[in-house]
């Protein structure tokens, strides 16, 4: 083969690739809701969104702005998208950013939206079965720990309170 027509076959391939990304990229940005507010980037975090009241802090991965005005949270997620739908930790993380913003604008989001690296996303409304299980969640984590630990060796083995561990396994 000549080395002309590598080279053609390679910017061929180049051309091809170059307009499948444009595709997707259009495609993504049809999808996404209302007008960019803010990107949370390395090296250049978006605003940090906090509640006294409920003693939260956090910056979503996305802000976008709906064309009423009120603002939505977009949390990405480098992997593909759980078969079950998103898991607890998720929709947790996903709704204390919908709390964030609601006192921050003073306006509860309709929804959050939840974006998998293989491009499935999900968008889980801001209501008020979603505001009970972050309740939920908030008053386990306020109670006094009690001790109990499921200790494994795994885990274990990885901590970095190992060594002062009463029921450490390794």
């Amino acid at each position: 083969m000549s080395d002309e027509l590598v080279l053609g076959v390679a910017i061929l391939l180049l051309l091809a690739g170059l307009a499948v990304l444009a595709r997707i990229l259009l495609r993504v940005s049809q999808r996404a809701p209302g007008r960019l507010r803010s990107v949370d980037l390395p090296g250049e975090p978006g605003p940090l969104l906090r509640s006294e009241r409920w003693r939260l802090a956090g910056r979503p991965d996305e802000v976008r702005e709906l064309d009423d005005g009120r603002w939505v949270p977009v949390e990405w997620k480098s992997r593909g998208a759980p078969r079950g739908g998103p898991p607890r930790s998720h929709r947790i993380q996903l709704w204390a950013y919908c709390l964030l913003l609601e006192e921050t604008t003073g306006r509860a989001p309709p929804f959050g939206r939840l974006r998998y690296g293989d491009g499935v996303e999900f968008d889980l409304p801001w209501d008020r079965a979603a505001r009970a299980e972050l309740a939920l969640v908030r008053e386990e984590v306020a109670r006094q720990y009690d001790g109990r630990a499921t200790p494994s060796p795994g885990r274990c083995r990885g901590c970095r309170f190992r060594t002062g561990c009463d029921v450490s396994l390794a």
